[in-house]
């Protein structure tokens, strides 16, 4: 191989390794970013149906509420209705805070994506400070060495980041048990 099919050999493969690492990376933000989303939107359809269900619990047994602060006398079924809505407000309470939960989840992607948006500019200055190294005048055995060396530093710092990033989403707290997602 003459030395100019060397060099564009060395300068290939690190520009596709680069271009490659970039757009996995760039994906996996993506995707975080679209099941951030995701399960931000459910989480908030999830509160608003069980605030609203608690305000209309509490509305629906408010005539029977003001005749007993009237000093009244409800009716046997307004007392058994009244006495169901603790269960009922307790239930919607929660349905709320296990929807609540997915703040966590998302905590966890964003803190993910963060990462990997931190690690790719990293593997950006890696890629400019070796090439701030190559002189106007360096040689092709140089050249090729220092391509060598950039090729390998970047191969590193992508297999780094990509092993310290959990593929999976996890919640571990509160009564509701875990909850593994992605």
């Amino acid at each position: 191989m003459t030395r100019k099919k060397i060099l564009g050999s060395h300068m290939k493969r690190l520009l596709s390794g680069v271009s490659e690492h970039g757009r996995k990376h760039l994906t996996e933000v993506e995707t975080d970013l679209i099941q951030t989303r995701l399960l931000l939107e459910e989480a908030i359809d999830k509160l608003s149906v069980n605030f609203m269900a608690m305000h209309a619990a509490v509305s629906g047994q408010q005539a029977t509420i003001e005749l007993l602060l009237a000093g009244g006398d409800p009716t046997p079924e307004a007392r058994a209705k009244l006495a169901a809505l603790a269960d009922e407000v307790h239930g919607y309470v929660n349905a709320a805070v296990t929807s609540m939960q997915f703040q966590d989840m998302t905590n966890q992607l964003l803190d993910r994506t963060l990462k990997r948006v931190t690690g790719l500019r990293e593997f950006l200055s890696t890629l400019g400070s070796h090439g701030a190294e190559m002189l106007p005048d360096s040689g092709n055995e140089e050249i090729v060495e220092l391509l060598g060396k950039v090729s390998m530093a970047l191969a590193i710092q992508s297999l780094e980041l990509r092993s310290t990033l959990r593929k999976a989403v996890s919640q571990q707290h509160l009564e509701s048990g875990d909850i593994e997602l992605f």
